[in-house]
């Protein structure tokens, strides 16, 4: 505030010196002239500019001379008067008014448009304490009691008591907003994992179903897949508990803690699982579906032609990431793609940010599409993606 004050001070002192500046520069000039020089001065600027006039032609000759005459007159008669020195008297009226007016006027141009408050020193913050929450939660909970339809409320309100470890009360709110709770992924996993804990970290039942809805809403988030990771575990399918932690690894920060524990968790599955890690990282990051043969087209296809499903990088070279070969025979077949397919070492569905997958029929066998070829729409997915469904009931012209 201090700093604030002297500055404005400054600002303020230089504003005025600088208005009264012609004023203090005249009058000290003044001091030191007297008539005669005055008047000498402006008689020879009147002279120099009726020789300009003249010169430019917009003053005749005989205007010219009369003009001349009279100020030659002019100078002879101040010639005359007793030389004094010339007495220019500075407004005071007026540089008193600007010192005291500017330095109010800024004072009340600040009070109403600045901000006064900040001139004032901050207040101590305060620290909110475990009694302010408690309060706080009271206070909401006493509010929704009033309001039993306001869910996001209610979840707020679970989400508090779980965090408070106050389990058994973030169960029945979590009941109340029941309606939410079965669209969002966040709360499904928040709930299932309330519903664990109180069983004893038992997620047989109702909790697997809300992780697993969790999932379905949002395959990356990342509570319910801990969640999912840790009830496959906890029922010996160690496969399954790495491919939801591997699918959380990779969206955690490398060296943060959380990153180091998943991936501790992941070694250990992996040692009980009895698999290599690579297979067990290929499977967790699969893109997994069902290819099926429409009717419409049957016809057009003979039970030995050749059936690939292909996954590229989406808005990547068209070069495939990987690819799956059948027969038409097979159909419908269910079909995985992962790293192990991969066509070449350095691009991996595990590592592109968005795939697309889609099926043909070949008639030739060749990898290049040919007229005549029968192929499905294009699905977009990502790695860990299963239940793509694909239809081949189209004719490449």
């Amino acid at each position: 505030m201090t700093g604030f004050l002297i500055g404005a001070a400054l600002a303020l002192a230089l504003t005025l010196l600088l208005l009264l500046r012609p004023f203090i520069w005249q009058r000290a000039r003044a001091a030191t002239a007297t008539h005669r020089q005055l008047n000498a001065a402006i008689y020879r600027d009147q002279l120099a500019e009726i020789e300009r006039d003249r010169t430019a032609g917009t003053l005749a000759e005989e205007d010219y001379r009369q003009a001349r005459d009279e100020l030659q007159r002019r100078v002879l008669e101040d010639g005359r008067d007793e030389e004094a020195p010339a007495v220019l008297r500075a407004p005071k009226k007026t540089l008193l008014a600007l010192a005291l007016l500017l330095p109010v006027a800024s004072a009340a141009l600040y009070l109403a448009l600045g901000n006064p408050a900040g001139l004032k020193p901050p207040a101590a913050e305060h620290q909110v304490t475990a009694q302010d929450i408690d309060r706080m939660v009271a206070s909401l909970a006493s509010k929704l009691e009033q309001e039993p339809d306001n869910l996001k409320g209610w979840s707020m309100l679970a989400r508090s008591y779980k965090a408070m470890g106050r389990l058994d009360d973030a169960e029945k709110a979590f009941e109340h907003a029941a309606a939410l709770v079965d669209t969002d992924a966040q709360l499904l996993a928040d709930y299932a994992d309330v519903l664990a804990t109180k069983a004893g970290g038992v997620f047989v039942g109702k909790p697997q179903q809300m992780i697993d809805k969790a999932l379905k809403l949002d395959p990356d988030n990342l509570q319910a897949l801990w969640l999912a990771g840790s009830a496959a575990y906890d029922g010996g399918r160690y496969d399954q508990a790495v491919a939801a932690w591997s699918r959380l690894l990779k969206r955690l920060p490398p060296e943060s803690e959380d990153a180091k524990q998943i991936a501790a968790g992941i070694g250990d599955a992996r040692a009980k699982a009895g698999k290599p890690v690579a297979a067990l990282v290929a499977a967790a990051e699969a893109v997994r579906g069902r290819v099926e043969l429409a009717n419409a087209v049957r016809d057009r296809a003979a039970p030995g032609d050749t059936v690939m499903i292909v996954a590229r990088e989406a808005g990547g070279p068209r070069m495939p990431l990987a690819v799956l070969r059948l027969r038409v025979a097979d159909l419908p077949q269910d079909f995985s793609l992962d790293d192990s397919q991969a066509m070449t070492p350095d691009r991996l569905i595990s590592t592109a940010k968005g795939i697309e997958v889609e099926a043909r029929v070949s008639k030739s066998g060749q990898a290049m599409p040919q007229s005549g070829d029968l192929f499905s729409a294009t699905q977009k997915a990502k790695a860990g993606t299963a239940g793509l469904r694909l239809v081949i009931d189209q004719v490449r012209p």
